[in-house]
């Protein structure tokens, strides 16, 4: 008995809302916005559980190469316009932005979040930044405000194209610098990792040339040791990302190229004592793969092709779990929302409570109608919260969400 081949998947919703490539998506952590910017420097929030805009103004001039979440309520983002800039956009500030969409033609003068910070910063190489938690001790002082702790940010050096700087928010200062290696010849860096351990630093950068390679600051002020480099990509290294599995034993490539490699990071102590090449390199036979992204559990990563498909790994096997095909312009970036912290709000957390005393039949009524639209609300935001979303932006201006696996 032959079973009938199963219906192409269909994204869960389409947002449309940009007039402009979309060059980058982020999900905010706890997964109640989406922001998504465009190659005309437009910024929108959305509400995923309304799946309406929640705030839209325009960050930068020209386009935007990356964005970012810093605690809750700040909001970071990289243009072509030499500008890496920090906003400040809580729930209770939407408000008092703009919400027409940029299809829409708004005013170039819409309200704007507030700017707290403004980085300049090289965006020749077309490489979006990357951030993570400063892990040097910090004082007293600072942890008792009620701020997100500091983080650093690295993009590439402002005078050579192939070395890295890094730069500590909120105080603004250039922490470390990574000079480019004389003995090989890189090119530009194209796409950057970082993430610390207590005083250590560790940077993962992928180059024009096709090399990747992992930089280690050992102590702040040490200079910063090559211990990884390999060049898998015969292509620019479009995309690079950092797996998130418990291990923090691998990080992920692709290119141009048809090519995904997976490549061993300095981690694990004994990992040194092995021949130095990545651990697999794939031929998927589809070239052009960028925006790679690991979902938050580390089980699987999706990739944006320039032939409109959103391809699904397995971050283990390296196996093409699914193909999604919607769009119909090339897909230049994704995301996946975080799903290790969702917590699904049950309705008995919410209990509609009743008046029985007399006289006061139409005060429960207005109570009971209340409660219940409250009750709708809070599950629509919970389920919204709690799908395991994956966006993809696209050069038609359209962004899918998928709900998969």
């Amino acid at each position: 008995m032959s079973s009938e081949p199963l219906p192409p998947a269909q994204p869960s919703f389409v947002l449309r809302g940009h007039s402009a490539q979309v060059h980058a998506v982020h999900f905010i952590p706890g997964n109640t916005r989406l922001l998504s910017a465009d190659a005309e420097g437009w910024l929108v929030s959305w509400n995923l559980a309304s799946k309406r805009p929640a705030a839209v103004w325009r960050a930068h001039g020209t386009a935007v190469l990356g964005i970012g979440s810093w605690g809750q309520d700040r909001i970071i983002t990289h243009g072509r316009d030499n500008k890496l800039a920090v906003w400040q956009l809580a729930v209770e500030d939407e408000e008092a932005v703009g919400k027409t969409l940029p299809v829409d033609k708004p005013p170039v003068t819409t309200p704007q979040p507030w700017l707290l910070h403004m980085l300049t910063v090289n965006t020749l190489n077309f490489c979006s930044f990357a951030m993570c938690l400063d892990g040097m001790p910090q004082p007293y002082t600072i942890k008792a405000i009620k701020h997100p702790p500091p983080i650093l940010i690295a993009v590439p050096n402002t005078m050579d194209s192939g070395g890295i700087d890094i730069y500590q928010l909120p105080s603004e200062t250039r922490a470390a610098v990574i000079h480019a290696d004389r003995n090989i010849t890189t090119g530009m860096v194209m796409a950057l990792e970082i993430q610390t351990e207590s005083t250590k630093l560790q940077v993962v950068a992928g180059y024009e040339s096709g090399h990747t390679m992992v930089w280690v600051q050992n102590d702040p002020g040490a200079q910063f040791q090559r211990l990884y480099c390999a060049q898998p990509h015969s292509q620019p290294t479009l995309v690079l990302s950092m797996s998130v599995l418990p291990s923090q034993d691998c990080y992920l490539t692709s290119s141009a190229d048809a090519i995904v490699a997976k490549h061993p990071l300095p981690a694990v102590p004994g990992i040194w004592k092995t021949e130095l090449k990545p651990f697999k390199v794939v031929q998927t036979k589809h070239s052009g793969q960028q925006g790679l992204q690991v979902r938050s559990d580390g089980r699987v990563f999706a990739t944006a092709g320039w032939d409109a498909r959103v391809r699904v790994y397995s971050a283990k096997t390296m196996k093409e779990l699914a193909v999604l095909k919607w769009h119909k312009l090339g897909c230049y970036t994704t995301a996946f929302a975080e799903i290790e912290s969702c917590f699904p709000i049950k309705a008995e957390d919410y209990p509609v409570k009743h008046e029985d005393t007399e006289g006061q039949q139409h005060e429960k009524s207005i109570v009971h109608q209340s409660s219940a639209v409250s009750t709708v609300q809070q599950r629509r935001e919970a389920k919204a919260q709690s799908t395991h979303w994956l966006a993809a932006g696209s050069k038609d201006g359209k962004i899918s969400l998928w709900d998969i696996y």
